[in-house]
């Protein structure tokens, strides 16, 4: 099943073309990674997917009908997004923050439910951040604010799932925790793609889309050999792919392809 499909997107400021012709499925029961250097178009690509852009060229598709024609409400209950600086009120509470969340299911004035509030609950308990929901948004420390900022986009339980930078600020458990859910979301049946700056991070998802200078270079697991050359290409060598043992069973991890001699102490 794809939910998501998106069909030749264009968008250009002026001559340059920050997104040049991509076509992709997002599969349902699967999280991509999308990676690539500075300025190669991933959010913007991201913002598109969601419908927060319009593309000069081409079209998304959700459940087969043209992304536009959805009803605002209708689209925000299927495809829950993450933008990579994340804003919110400062003087709203953690928890009422998660709870905007699930304005797409009641309506900016209909009645909160039960079943809202257990997936405000859930979100938090599964984000780690329901010991500070009473803490206002300004009082947190940047990794606290960005798991309420998550916890708000996993509230809305949407069978799409798009996250721009969700890592930011995020503190190795919680980057741990936070690929654990996107997993553990993926395998429920919901479409994922994240935007992700960390490589090793990346590498761990179910798919990695490269991307340079607006165009898709390279589309496919981890595993594959092609796939992993295109990243390293990406990124003019400097990084190398390796694969590692661990506790739980064997993980490609990229490692900075540094100079040779470099970690020489000198004499």
């Amino acid at each position: 099943m794809t939910p998501l499909r998106a069909h030749g997107l264009v968008l250009a400021y002026g001559p340059r073309r920050v997104v040049d012709g991509v076509s992709l499925d997002l599969r349902a029961g699967e999280w991509a990674a999308l990676v690539g250097p500075n300025g190669a178009g991933k959010s913007t690509l991201l913002a598109l997917l969601a419908g927060l852009r319009a593309p000069h060229a081409g079209r998304v598709e959700l459940d087969g009908r043209t992304l536009a024609d959805w009803p605002p409400r209708e689209r925000a209950r299927r495809i829950a997004w993450l933008a990579q600086h994340g804003e919110a009120d400062g003087d709203l509470a953690a928890r009422d923050v998660v709870r905007l969340g699930r304005l797409p299911h009641h309506g900016l004035f209909g009645a909160v439910t039960a079943a809202d509030e257990a997936a405000v609950d859930a979100a938090m308990a599964e984000t780690e951040c329901a010991a500070f929901a009473e803490r206002r948004l300004g009082e947190l420390s940047g990794g606290e604010r960005q798991r309420v900022l998550i916890a708000r986009a996993l509230a809305v339980n949407a069978p799409v799932l798009l996250l721009d930078e969700p890592t930011t600020h995020l503190d190795v458990p919680h980057q741990r925790a936070l690929v654990a859910s996107l997993a553990a979301r993926a395998r429920a049946g919901a479409a994922v793609a994240a935007v992700l700056h960390d490589l090793t991070l990346a590498l761990a998802a179910d798919r990695v889309l490269v991307m340079v200078a607006g165009r898709v270079r390279a589309d496919g697991a981890p595993n594959d050999a092609a796939v992993r050359a295109a990243v390293v290409d990406a990124f003019d060598g400097a990084v190398a792919i390796e694969r590692v043992a661990t506790a739980g069973g064997e993980r490609w991890v990229a490692l900075p392809a540094l100079p040779a001699g470099s970690g020489e102490r000198g004499h």
